[in-house]
């Protein structure tokens, strides 16, 4: 049975890339701060006390994983808070670049001895990080946090070859999320299927790419 290791999977676009994969039978692990009913309801693995800030949580999670091999890792994990030039709240931005930056980084580097070759490694990041395709400006800590979150996930890719595991950087789409207040313009269910089609057809050849969820490849 295949395995997929989802770091944060408590709600939203995680909770449901975790109900699909388990219908597509595979063996299913998941990541978070706290459990939801919602999530615990799936009877699958589920490590509490998650942080992806902390080397130390994320260490902790890695032993109790040790002994098992992921076919597939997808960072989840990731904030949002609205900063315009005329509400710079620094602390905010910090925190998001601590999550939405590093947090990919510090979970892939801890968790990548569990992966066998051949493994895929999905990243969640937004095409809000595209330098390219921002057209309106304000959310510096998000479009910030989110551009430095495809330069880990596009340098993961060169890193990782070696050992034949392979990169994708995930645009999820404008998802009806608790993130996004419940706006946008598809439901977690349409995008996690967008997001699995990329993930079943991402090798070493297309690895290190942007990809929104329809399938698209999106501008730096």
């Amino acid at each position: 049975m295949k395995k997929v290791l989802i770091v944060g999977g408590s709600r939203g676009i995680g909770l449901e890339l975790a109900k699909q994969y388990k219908q597509r039978g595979f063996n299913v692990f998941v990541t978070c701060r706290k459990s939801t009913n919602e999530l615990s309801s799936l009877d699958i693995n589920i490590i509490e006390d998650v942080e992806v800030t902390s080397l130390e949580s994320l260490k902790a999670a890695r032993k109790k994983l040790e002994s098992h091999e992921f076919d597939i890792l997808i960072h989840n994990a990731g904030i949002l808070s609205n900063e315009s030039l005329n509400d710079l709240d620094f602390e905010r931005i910090e925190k998001q670049f601590q999550v939405n930056s590093l947090g990919p980084l510090k979970s892939i580097s801890t968790f990548k001895d569990l992966l066998g070759s051949g493994a895929r490694v999905g990243i969640l990041s937004s095409r809000m990080g595209s330098v390219e395709d921002n057209g309106s400006g304000g959310m510096y800590g998000y479009r910030m946090s989110k551009s430095a979150c495809n330069m880990v996930g596009r340098s993961l890719a060169y890193d990782l070859a070696p050992n034949n595991i392979s990169v994708a950087i995930l645009h999820p789409g404008y998802v009806r999320t608790d993130m996004t207040s419940h706006q946008g313009n598809i439901d977690p269910s349409e995008s996690a299927r967008g997001l699995i089609a990329i993930m079943d057809k991402l090798n070493v050849k297309n690895s290190g790419h942007f990809w929104h969820t329809n399938g698209e490849n999106l501008p730096w």
